[in-house]
């Protein structure tokens, strides 16, 4: 009765064994992106919506660049309402790490150059607040100036469960939510995937919320799949903490799980021939 008892409490810990090994394993099913694709070799074509240019916003940094022949009028049309801001830090991560500098769109939506005045930039997009300020030269008196302006102060903030939360300024208009969790290093194995929170402010002080799910090819077709400046991405930790946050950890539970299996298993052959 008494090694009957001891192969019972044996089996029990082998299948205990067993099933935090196959838990283990499948919590690597949460942790993929679009997982509704199938694994194979045929090409599927998934709708996504056409880009939308951002607008520029008050308290936005515009990098403004005025060229023409004559570079002592080109130098002089540059010098203008010079703002600098500190943001996060493209390659750290950590704010307060990059200075930006530019022309501060003030609270009227304008922006102020030394010769051409202030330019109402508010609500355009930088393409027509390029061509604008280009009409303003031309206006001054400057034969075809060419003009270039971008967002320097295109931040997005990314928090939570991801590898290097901080504030980011990107260099390109068309950047999305991938964009933005590869910028943080990706989310960590205990990032939800399936609920990543996407906050965004709108110009009259009103906030938006939406919940994306990253384990769905759908997000790709979502309004919000392209960030706007001063989106906030916050990463929520999930319920059920797997067993290792790395690979060398995971690869060492398996190795310390099946040790022991296999241990037990000699015992119990062992106790039954007795």
């Amino acid at each position: 009765m008494k090694n009957k008892n001891l192969i019972n409490y044996c089996s029990i810990v082998l299948f205990a064994a067993f099933f935090s090994a196959i838990t283990s394993c499948s919590s690597i099913k949460n942790v993929k992106y679009f997982s509704d694709i199938p694994d194979s070799g045929k090409v599927f074509k998934l709708k996504t919506l056409p880009f939308v240019e951002p607008t520029i916003q008050t308290d936005d940094i515009l990098s403004v660049n005025i060229q023409v022949v004559d570079p002592e009028a080109t130098k002089t049309l540059n010098n203008g309402n010079v703002q600098s801001s500190a943001v996060g830090n493209t390659s750290t991560g950590s704010t307060g790490g990059q200075t930006v500098t530019g022309l501060l769109v003030d609270r009227n939506g304008e922006i102020e150059f030394a010769v051409i005045g202030k330019v109402h930039v508010a609500g355009l997009t930088t393409n027509q607040a390029r061509e604008l300020i280009r009409q303003k030269a031309i206006a001054a008196g400057y034969k075809d100036p060419a003009v270039s302006v971008r967002f320097a102060n295109f931040k997005i903030t990314v928090l939570g469960e991801v590898n290097k939360p901080g504030t980011y300024v990107v260099q390109t208009e068309k950047v999305n939510i991938l964009d933005a969790l590869g910028l943080a290093g990706d989310l960590t194995i205990y990032g939800k995937r399936e609920n990543v929170l996407l906050q965004r402010n709108y110009p009259d002080g009103s906030r938006e919320t939406v919940r994306l799910d990253l384990t769905k090819s759908s997000v790709l077709n979502s309004p919000y799949y392209y960030l706007r400046p001063n989106d906030y991405i916050t990463v929520d930790p999930s319920k059920t903490k797997v067993v290792a946050s790395d690979a060398v950890q995971n690869r060492n539970i398996n190795i310390t799980t099946t040790v022991i299996s296999f241990l037990i298993s000699i015992i119990v052959v062992i106790i039954a021939k007795k």
